[in-house]
């Protein structure tokens, strides 16, 4: 298990990729790569590359199915880190809200296609 600390967590929030990648997920509970591609309008190796960064980070764990690796919050985030986490999505709710209804919107294979 990896402990992150303060610094870890202010660097990975400071980026809006990152920000925004932790407060979808943290909205939707998990998402595939393909799915941030699409909601979020970024290549694929972009996201790729910030979901490497978050996972090292520990604040997020993976799950493969199939040729699809789903993401989501790691159950052993600090207590202090999830109260930060919360308070961003807080500030940020309306603008994670709206991109979480476009997601809900497509079409899971459409979704996917992003990424292919």
């Amino acid at each position: 298990m990896v402990s992150i600390t303060s610094l870890q967590l202010f660097k990975n929030l400071s980026d809006e990729t990152r920000l925004n990648i932790i407060l979808l997920i943290r909205e939707v509970n998990e998402l595939c790569v393909c799915e941030l591609c699409s909601a979020l309008n970024e290549p694929q190796t972009k996201i790729s590359r910030n979901l490497s960064m978050l996972k090292k980070s520990g604040l997020l764990i993976d799950r493969k199915e199939g040729k699809w690796v789903h993401y989501r919050m790691s159950p052993h985030i600090p207590a202090w880190a999830s109260k930060i986490i919360d308070q961003a999505w807080e500030s940020q709710r309306n603008e994670t809200l709206t991109i979480a209804n476009k997601l809900s919107l497509e079409s899971p294979s459409a979704r996917r296609t992003v990424c292919n």
